[in-house]
């Protein structure tokens, strides 16, 4: 038998260590939200793979700008298109992977609520950027393959000039409207206010606004690009029997056409992979984004924050891609590995001051 000072004792004595245990974002603020509780060696684990994955997205899309830029021999339609991919990568794994790697690990926002909105437009934004990006690739890469004759005529400068601007400002108009006039809060007002605590960084979303951000951001760009290289695909499938069928003599004549049609294919196959492996990383975010709403917010924050994660080793597998299938990016790596580029940069500085 237990007394009932000796039960609210036990209660009490309970309720310090849980407080001793549990660490605040804020310890000086009512209302704060609670750090992780991961152990240590979890948390050092944790930290050790996101700066892996920070550091290889940071130094291969480098790599690639760094490639397109100084190789005039790589000015091509296509690669401005990548070039323009690459930064958008750069920057998510420059600006907003290492910040979504503290609120990841401790569960906290040390940044304050502005730079919150800042950083989260930002993301949705180069997130939505890059699909847009493959999105022209894969108009780009039709063009090529199933139009060669009318392709430079199609896709010259000011066309890609429009493409990368459409890239870029459409994201960042639908991120930043989206965040900074807190349409995506409309309808979910009570989830947020349950939910929102001092030093925290949430992106929620209501009903129809979930729908709308993976429909605008994710879905309809996925199903044009999957629509054009199934296209893509038929077409190439159709020229390559028709290669095929031509004999030995009428092939040294149409040898140049034969190489040609070779190179863009198996580099519509190459984007073909890179876009694979976007709707691979990316589908089980927006799929979530769109149905928790209407699952009464059932999902785990800890899975969403993973899924986040999952989807921004898109951007760290491109340039993998890219060393693959590309022989003009691992011949470009070695001369950058090796110094030869700024070897160069330095000795056209020298003889222009010589000059």
């Amino acid at each position: 038998y237990v007394s009932k000072n000796k039960l609210r004792e036990l209660q009490h004595f309970k309720l310090l260590v849980f407080k001793i245990r549990m660490q605040l974002c804020c310890e000086s603020v009512n209302g704060s939200c609670i750090r992780s509780s991961w152990s240590n060696s979890v948390r050092v684990s944790m930290y050790i793979f996101m700066v892996c994955v920070i550091l290889a997205t940071v130094v291969g899309n480098l790599t690639v700008i760094i490639s397109i830029s100084h190789f005039k021999q790589l000015h091509t339609p296509t690669n401005f298109l990548i070039l323009s991919m690459a930064t958008v990568d750069f920057l998510l794994g420059f600006f907003i992977m290492p910040c979504s790697m503290v609120r990841s690990v401790e569960h906290c926002w040390y940044f304050g609520e502005l730079f919150c909105k800042i950083h989260t437009s930002t993301d949705i934004m180069l997130s939505t950027a890059s699909i847009f990006h493959l999105s022209f690739i894969s108009i780009d890469r039709y063009y090529a393959v199933c139009d060669p004759l009318r392709y430079k005529s199609k896709i010259n400068t000011f066309v890609i000039v429009v493409m990368v601007f459409v890239s870029w400002m459409v994201p960042a108009a639908f991120a930043f409207g989206m965040i900074f006039l807190d349409l995506n809060l409309r309808g979910a007002e009570k989830i947020y206010n349950h939910v929102h605590c001092a030093g925290g960084c949430f992106l929620i979303f209501s009903e129809i606004s979930g729908i709308v951000a993976s429909v605008v951001s994710f879905y309809i760009p996925g199903l044009v690009m999957l629509y054009i290289y199934r296209k893509i695909y038929s077409v190439a499938k159709k020229q390559a029997r028709s290669i095929d069928a031509i004999s030995k003599k009428k092939m040294q004549f149409e040898m140049k056409h034969h190489i040609s049609f070779c190179r863009e294919r198996k580099a519509a196959k190459t984007l073909g992979i890179i876009m694979g492996v976007f709707l691979i990383c990316w589908t089980p975010f927006f799929f979530f984004t769109a149905t928790n709403p209407f699952m009464n917010y059932v999902i785990p924050p800890v899975l969403l924050d993973a899924l986040v994660w999952f989807g921004y080793l898109n951007s760290t597998l491109n340039p993998i891609v890219y060393a693959f299938f590309y022989m003009w990016f691992r011949r470009a790596l070695k001369i950058i590995v090796f110094g030869k580029v700024f070897i160069c940069i330095c000795f056209h500085l020298c003889s222009c001051s010589a000059n």
